[in-house]
């Protein structure tokens, strides 16, 4: 099943803007109500899915989080834990009885050296969203919300205030790493998926919102890995051009624009959302480094001076890249940087949210960093000494260098023509 669906997605294009709607009211202003008896969140120990769920228990929602793994936060009445795998039919069918909404947030390969595991990733990734999308089938599920990635669009080229319609899926054979290619699947599945026929009758309304770096005071993967690469020097340059922009979310605004998005599922609503995909930010275009001040301020690392030039910082990731996977059969190591993040703080992607704005009726809410700053800092486990980290990366990467060299002549070759330019 799954070859199939890949095959089917890779030239599958969708038009997004055909339906016209009034603008909503400030939803942000408004009293939270229900938009489900009972909603199944994959991913749901997770620090969006786990936020997402206590968002839809405090408005009377029966919530089943969905995950392999335990949360790391108390769970609230009218939440309850089913620990299994997405990718396991029987177990995720009996957990949507009686659900009327699936949000699926669960996925695999982000970072860490889960980017390692290409197998696992496809299979969590696009082996999981069609179980997901089977299970809503037979269970006569009739909305589908699926938690995706700017990644599917952005892969290293600059996008300036990029919309739903004017910017493409990036081909697939040419994402630099899998976790991208496989979230880009896995959105034009849920995408096609929309007006499918249930198992007892009605059909299957679906859509897909698009998400920048994810922040708030409990984030558990963006924050405490920035905050390590910081204070083991990862950050001591200052890479390409300083007028790179992009976009970031707080999870509260994300959370916002999934009920608003079940809620556009719906017949009283028309079902505006079908079919449909948005870009969800905080309306906010930032600097890296001015977005990081906070956190370099609050762990008391200076800001770098100095500037590298990006294409010295790409090769060390090509290289690296390559050095880690040869040492994978023996251990496995987590690149300081790879080809991925060197694409985010090399070229500007920002995008627009007027199209959210209009069909669901999404109005972000100001937050700061600084808060969730603030929070990390205080909850966080003591700051560890880096210095035999660094040297370990250092001379693996030396030697890697060299073997790479050794080994593909072809590779010195483009190291030295790069430089030279």
């Amino acid at each position: 099943m799954e070859k199939h669906q890949q095959k089917d997605v890779k030239n599958r294009t969708f038009k997004q803007d055909s339906k016209a709607v009034e603008q909503k009211p400030d939803s942000s202003k408004q009293t939270p109500h229900r938009v489900s008896n009972k909603a199944v969140i994959t991913g749901g120990a997770g620090h969006f899915g786990f936020s997402l769920g206590r968002a839809l228990a405090k408005s009377g929602t029966n919530v089943i989080l969905y995950d392999v793994n335990q949360p790391l936060w108390e769970i609230p009445k009218g939440v309850v834990l089913v620990q299994a795998d997405v990718r396991n039919y029987d177990d995720l069918f009996a957990a949507c009885e009686g659900a009327d909404c699936v949000f699926h947030t669960a996925s695999y390969g982000m970072t860490g050296t889960e980017q390692l595991h290409k197998k696992h990733i496809r299979a969590v990734n696009v082996g999981g969203t069609g179980v997901v999308l089977e299970v809503c089938k037979r269970r006569n599920i009739p909305r589908l919300i699926y938690t995706s990635s700017i990644n599917v669009v952005f892969a290293g080229q600059a996008i300036i205030d990029g919309d739903e319609a004017s910017v493409p899926y990036y081909p697939l054979n040419k994402h630099v790493n899998e976790y991208s290619k496989t979230k880009s699947i896995a959105e034009q599945m849920v995408l096609a998926a929309n007006g499918s026929f249930l198992a007892g009758g009605g059909k299957l309304y679906t859509c897909a919102l698009r998400a920048p770096g994810i922040y708030g005071p409990e984030e558990q993967r963006h924050m405490p890995r920035l905050a390590s690469k910081i204070e083991s020097g990862q950050f001591a340059f200052k890479l390409g051009s300083p007028d790179v922009l992009m976009n970031w979310v707080h999870v509260e605004n994300l959370v916002q624009a999934h009920i608003l998005a079940a809620e556009a599922l719906t017949p009283e609503k028309n079902y505006i959302a079908g079919g449909q995909v948005y870009f969800i930010h905080d309306d906010e275009k930032v600097k890296l480094l001015e977005w990081l001040t906070p956190l370099f301020d609050g762990l008391g690392v200076r800001k770098p001076l100095i500037r590298v030039p990006i294409c010295l910082v790409h090769l060390s990731a090509v290289i690296m890249e390559i050095v880690l996977t040869l040492l994978t059969p023996i251990v496995e190591l987590t690149p300081p940087i790879n080809i991925h993040e060197v694409h985010n703080v090399a070229y500007t992607h920002t995008f627009k949210i007027d199209k959210a704005r209009l069909h669901l009726g999404y109005a972000p809410k100001k937050y700061t960093f600084a808060d969730s700053v603030e929070y990390y800092l205080k909850n966080r486990h003591r700051r560890q000494s880096h210095f035999w980290l660094k040297f370990f990366l250092l001379m693996v990467f030396l030697i890697g260098v060299l073997v790479v060299f050794v080994k593909f002549p072809e590779v010195l070759k483009l190291s030295v023509k790069i430089l030279s330019e």
